[in-house]
């Protein structure tokens, strides 16, 4: 009897026999429990993978599996991992067991792994009891120990440089640049020929300067300010030209696109491209003339951009500002460049009217900052918010985008659209947007849903009312929730949450991949010989989950700090808003300091039983009645905080009213 077969969304042969030799390219994820699952793009159900069946996979890795088996009824299928085609993580943090004969290395990890077999002569000092970072070396066979080398010892007080490097390996980040890199890096010159100046537009004499936070390190945007012989203003956008030293299929550009992104954590960042790059050639310094890729406009005295430019430029930077010395002139009206600045200003407020205008959902961002020691420890938290110095900045970097990928959008090969990784925002779920908007009209917040376009008015009169109040931090989170997650992609819906049509990532090359593929695309396109990256969409997803995987990186390090913080205030109590609520418990934000933890349903059982009601975003108590909302002040005492978990929990402190 012959197999019968079918075809999946994506055209891969499947089919009901047992006897099977069909394989799928795939990621593995391993539960607490030790089974893995390989996710496969295209197939409804992950495929389920025994412990023994993992031949030498770990968590994050991706993988070829081989399935074995397809359960009658479901069709889900089970599998054995044949090929680890790709590690996601290559060192790891744990502790030595070392004896005179034999070394190994306890990985500390909440997800089963095997111990590393640690060659004498490879423990690079390391004692037993030592807490290390060690690099996985060889792996050949799943009947075999894996193998590795110490490449990091650390001291009880170098504890907080442990974890923050735990933090980007768990992540797939790697911690240093391979040597090839470095020399390479090392090998570029600063010299600017003037062979390379003829190529460019010269901006060398128009009034330029930079605006960035007061620790940046990198700038790799800087505005230019001239008035035009018509009357008319013309503004750059000038951005660091790192294609220009970051060529293709180089060793710096290879290990730029495993990264995809800088990763940025309270006390350091592990960056994108090397120090020499980042920092040095390409950061517009000021009083240097440094190399950039520029979108200009032309702006007539009613405000309207009437011309744009996009090209290759040199600059020279008059003036580095920080944000609070902006804010400080917008402020006073005083101060270097007042005029130019106050008349930026005047006209990026009105791009930022225009845009909400039109449709983008004005979603207010906090900031929280950790004030370190010496040791990087956390002495205080600091909780900043955008203000106009940072949406001068914002708006203009919007608006170049925004220009850039309106051009390519209309550029053909063949009479098909231009491989261009654009940055696209979806519209909002229906299943996520419908609890919101009834726990929304439950405080008063009205909402109409009936068009896209609605739905972002909502949200912005929703913010607009509710700030200020105590549940303006609360419907923010929430309101985010429910947001599709914004992605990179060749395929252009356009960009939801902005209000844009065409949008992509232009500005940031220093710390983003995409717009180093941005900018060697537009440049193609520029000099009339437009590339057709065939690879682009699978870059485009490589890009958005590194991009994913650097935000959870970020988040857990935050997380780490404010544990770190909070172990110092056991005991304490503090005023919270309630963020989040589930059947086990519900979880507060401590107003003072924006650190987040548990408060545990069964720390709540003396008081009564209480049950999660989804529909109130409630744990509501059975006998009392008594509920604990979202957006609720309470009162709380810290009473644990681990770090090893990154888990604060707390306990409620009932007031004196709801006492008696």
């Amino acid at each position: 009897m012959g197999t019968k077969k079918k075809t999946t969304k994506k055209g891969k042969p499947t089919t009901k026999n047992t006897n099977i030799t069909t394989s799928y390219k795939g990621t593995l994820d391993i539960a607490k429990s030790g089974m893995g699952f390989v996710m496969v793009s295209g197939l409804e159900h992950d495929i389920l993978v025994f412990p023994t069946d993992f031949n030498t996979a770990l968590k994050g890795d991706q993988v070829l599996v081989k399935i074995t088996k397809i359960r009658q009824g479901t069709g889900k299928k089970e599998g054995k991992i044949i090929e680890v085609t790709k590690r996601k993580q290559v060192s790891f943090a744990g502790t030595m067991q070392v004896t005179n004969k034999h070394a190994f290395f306890i990985p500390n990890s909440i997800h089963p792994m095997p111990d590393i077999y640690i060659p004498i002569n490879k423990l690079k000092g390391a004692k037993d009891k030592d807490r290390v970072m060690v690099q996985l070396t060889s792996w050949d066979k799943a009947s075999r120990k894996p193998e590795g080398e110490v490449i990091s010892v650390f001291t009880p007080e170098q504890e907080n440089d442990l974890a923050m490097k735990s933090i980007v390996a768990e992540a797939g980040f790697a911690l240093e640049f391979s040597e090839e890199t470095l020399a390479f890096a090392r090998s570029l010159s600063d010299r600017i020929s003037e062979a390379e100046i003829a190529k460019r537009k010269d901006y060398r004499k128009v009034l330029t300067f930079t605006i960035d936070p007061f620790d940046a390190k990198d700038f790799d945007d800087a505005i230019s300010y001239q008035v035009l012989p018509n009357n008319n203003i013309e503004i750059g956008v000038h951005i660091a030209d790192v294609s220009h030293f970051v060529q293709p299929n180089t060793a710096v550009d290879q290990e730029a696109y495993e990264r995809a992104t800088s990763v940025y954590l309270p006390d350091r960042v592990y960056p994108m491209l090397p120090e020499r790059i980042s920092n040095e050639l390409c950061s517009l310094r000021p009083h240097e003339e440094k190399l950039t890729f520029s979108a200009t406009f032309e702006v007539d005295q009613q405000g309207q951009i009437v011309q744009t430019w996009f090209g290759k430029t040199i600059i020279y930077s008059d003036r580095r500002f920080t944000y609070e010395q902006v804010q400080e002139i917008i402020d006073t009206k005083l101060g270097d460049h007042s005029k130019e600045i106050l008349w930026l200003l005047d006209f990026t407020q009105k791009l930022r009217q225009k845009r909400f205008d039109n449709g983008a959902i004005n979603f207010s961002s906090q900031e929280v900052r950790f004030t370190l020691d010496e040791k990087g420890k956390p002495t205080g938290i600091t909780i900043k918010e955008g203000k106009e110095s940072h949406q001068l900045i914002e708006e203009l970097m919007l608006k170049a985008n925004q220009l850039i990928a309106e051009k390519m959008d209309k550029i053909k090969i063949k009479k098909e659209p231009i491989p261009f990784p654009f940055r696209i925002h979806d519209q909002p779920n229906e299943d996520k947007l419908a609890p919101f908007v009834i726990f929304a009209k439950k405080h008063g917040y009205a909402f109409n849903i009936d068009t896209p376009e609605h739905i972002a008015h909502s949200f912005n009169e929703l913010m607009l009312a509710s700030k200020g109040k105590p549940e303006q931090h609360v419907m923010e989170q929430l309101g985010i929730r429910t947001m599709a997650k914004a992605v990179y992609t060749s395929k252009n819906i356009g960009h939801y949450g902005l209000g844009f049509d065409n949008y992509c990532h232009f500005t940031s090359p220093i710390r983003r991949y995409p717009d180093i593929l941005v900018h060697r695309i537009v440049a193609s396109v520029l000099n009339g010989q437009p590339m057709n990256d065939e690879g682009l969409e699978e870059k485009c997803v490589h890009c958005s989950e590194r991009e994913r995987a650097a935000m959870e990186s970020e988040r857990a390090s935050n997380k780490y700090k404010q544990v770190e913080f909070m172990r110092s205030y056991l005991g304490q109590s503090f005023e919270g808003i309630i963020s989040g609520v589930s059947a086990f418990g519900f979880w507060v934000e401590t107003v003072a300091h924006k650190c987040e933890g548990l408060v545990s349903v069964t720390t709540l059982s003396k008081y009564d039983d209480f049950r999660l009601v989804e529909s109130d975003y409630a744990l509501v108590g059975l006998r009392s009645g008594r509920k604990f909302n979202m957006g609720d002040k309470i009162t709380i005492k810290v009473v644990a905080a681990n770090l090893d978990k990154r888990q604060l929990d707390y306990e409620w402190e009932m007031n004196t009213t709801e006492a008696k």
